[in-house]
């Protein structure tokens, strides 16, 4: 068990990864109305030329288009890519059998033999989290995944996955949920500093609040789709004066975009944060979040700005 603690993760000294859940999917981002396959191979062109090489699917995003797209772009580059993926425990899904499967599927899609990071995607009913981590730890031991790690569990989950996994002499390496200046439950709630206790590492989805912290989007013209209907006008307004505070610290920092700045923010707080991007600007943008710090006065004052919103 002590080898497994120590070991060196994969996710150490990585600042900023790159969410593909929009490469493929046509529900909730419109893939194929308003970007395309080419755009988002740019993207993973563009990040990889900015240092980020860690990208974060699952066999969900776009139904393994995601997964699809993502293998396809590693066949054109010789550069070291990291991949993570996840499992999603369906409630028909009720072995540990059928996680093993669903990696096996994962692979063939990827076009690679072993995935460096493997993920529950839910914390779902019946089956129980010690299950899943044994199921976990089979395909750690088969050399199908480097590491493996949960994505929306709670404190308590959190805690019994470890505790699981440590029983067979496996870390915890992560645990996957959304964390932004608007959505800071994790910090209220104590998991933050929980996976920081137990050296588990938090990767933030979402960090630019599905694109509002970007500044595109106002009570006038608010996101659409599935995406507009979860924050209503009231809440939109709230966020004036965090945007304007946002954009005037990067301004202070050379110019950087308050999409830079926010992720900044994640990153200063000790989490990883992973933006999607659907084309190469808004990769490049990613690439712009690193390599510069937010000051702690900084840091403190948009917590302050934040706690305002009308959640």
């Amino acid at each position: 068990m002590q080898e497994a603690v120590e070991k060196q993760s994969i996710l150490e000294n990585v600042d900023i990864g790159v969410g593909t859940w929009a490469w493929g999917d046509r529900l909730v981002w419109g893939f194929g109305r308003g970007y395309s396959i080419e755009d988002v191979h740019q993207a993973f062109d563009a990040s990889i030329a900015a240092g980020i090489n860690l990208f974060d699917t699952a066999e969900v995003y776009g139904q393994g288009r995601s997964e699809q797209l993502l293998g396809e772009f590693l066949k054109t580059t010789n550069q070291q890519v990291k991949i993570a993926t996840k499992f999603m425990p369906y409630p028909w899904r009720l072995t540990k059998g059928s996680l093993t499967r669903a990696l096996k599927g994962s692979l063939q899609r990827l076009g690679v033999a072993q995935v460096d990071l493997y993920q529950i995607h839910q914390a779902l009913p019946p089956v129980n989290v010690e299950t899943w981590m044994a199921a976990l730890s089979g395909v750690v031991h088969a050399g199908l995944a480097r590491e493996v790690g949960v994505s929306n569990y709670d404190r308590s989950w959190t805690q019994r996955a470890y505790d699981a996994l440590a029983r067979e002499g496996i870390h915890l390496a992560s645990n996957q949920v959304e964390y932004s200046l608007i959505h800071r439950d994790v910090e209220k709630n104590g998991l933050l500093k929980q996976c920081q206790d137990l050296g588990v590492r938090l990767i933030a989805y979402s960090p630019l609040g599905m694109g509002l912290l970007t500044g595109k989007y106002t009570p006038d013209n608010p996101p659409t789709g599935i995406r507009g209907g979860r924050y209503s006008r009231r809440f939109l307004e709230s966020m004036t004066p965090l945007l304007t505070l946002i954009k005037r610290i990067g301004s202070d920092h050379a110019g950087k975009t308050p999409a830079q700045v926010a992720l900044n923010w994640v990153i200063c707080k000790g989490a990883l944060p992973i933006p999607g991007a659907k084309n190469l600007a808004q990769a490049e943008q990613n690439g712009g979040a690193v390599g510069w710090r937010l000051t702690d006065d900084e840091v403190a004052a948009l917590d302050e700005a934040s706690d305002k919103l009308a959640i």
